[in-house]
Formats: C-alpha cells, sequence, structure tokens
C-alpha cells in the first residue's frame, strides 16, 4: 500500500517537473513573450492616441538586401566560414539550423538571430557601415570556444 502512494507521488513529480521545463522552454525560445500586440491603421479610431500621427505618417521603405548569404549550422559548424560584402551593403542573411540549438552573432553590428532549433530558420537584416574583419559565431553554450565560428569581411 505505501509503495503505491511513493509511486503515485513520483509519477505527480516527474509530471509536474516535465511541465515546468517545457514552460521554461517556451519561455525561453519566445522571449517571454507569448504573444504580441501590433495596432496598424486600419484598427485605429478617431479615440485613440496617436492617430493625428499616423495619418500624416510619411511611408517607410525597407532596405533591399545588397547580398544575400544562408548559413546552416550543424554539429558546433558553420556552412559558411567566410562572408565577403563591401562597406555599406545592407546584408540579408538566411540562418537555419539542420541540427542542434544554435544562434548566429556578430556582435560589431548588433546582428544577431534567436536560438534556433534543428529545422528552424529566420532571416535577419544588418548594414556593414565599419571596414574591417569581424567574427561571426554561435553563442550558445560553449559552441564558441569549440570552434563554432566564421569571419565576415567588410571591404572599404
Amino acid at each position: 500500500m505505501n509503495n503505491k502512494y511513493l509511486i503515485l507521488v513520483l509519477v505527480v513529480a516527474v509530471v509536474l517537473f516535465g511541465g515546468w521545463m517545457m514552460s521554461q522552454y517556451i519561455s525561453y525560445n519566445s522571449g517571454g513573450k507569448l504573444t504580441d500586440t501590433v495596432y496598424t491603421k486600419d484598427v485605429m479610431d478617431e479615440g485613440m492616441p496617436g492617430k493625428e500621427m499616423m495619418d500624416n505618417e510619411t511611408p517607410v521603405t525597407q532596405d533591399v538586401a545588397d547580398v544575400k548569404v544562408n548559413v546552416t549550422a550543424q554539429n558546433f559548424s558553420f556552412s559558411t566560414k567566410e562572408i565577403r560584402v563591401k562597406q555599406g551593403d545592407t546584408v540579408e542573411l538566411t540562418f537555419s539550423s539542420a541540427g542542434g540549438f544554435h544562434d548566429w552573432v556578430v556582435d560589431e553590428f548588433g546582428a544577431r538571430t534567436k536560438r534556433l532549433d534543428t529545422g528552424e530558420s529566420e532571416t535577419i537584416k544588418f548594414v556593414a557601415d565599419k571596414s574591417g574583419t569581424f567574427e561571426y559565431y554561435c553563442s550558445v553554450s560553449t559552441h564558441r570556444q569549440m570552434g563554432m565560428v566564421g569571419k565576415l569581411i567588410v571591404e572599404p
């Protein structure tokens, strides 16, 4: 009889721990945000603050990429070890994880992807506004120290 209660308590503890771990994983991957609210001009009415500003707004154009790069991460390495661009180029980088949990970061340009799991991908854009050779890397755990790095060369 005591063994049944012990087993029941252990099963409940494992289920609760598993649920907690899953909530931590979801919270970590979403940056703590489960939903985002976006207000567009179509849903704003006369009484909402900021409507006047939106009516007088100048259209914003998105940067067109000068250079498009695809980088895939797996087994503590990047598929592309070196990326060459010209200073002032807008770089569009599509990053994919083919194995494991990885991201792509280059500090000097403030460019980084989210941490992605196997099969996920993300596209980011940044302007290479400084010339030089810069290291890009995976910031997950010790991946950088294990050699998960590459070079971004920005030519003047």
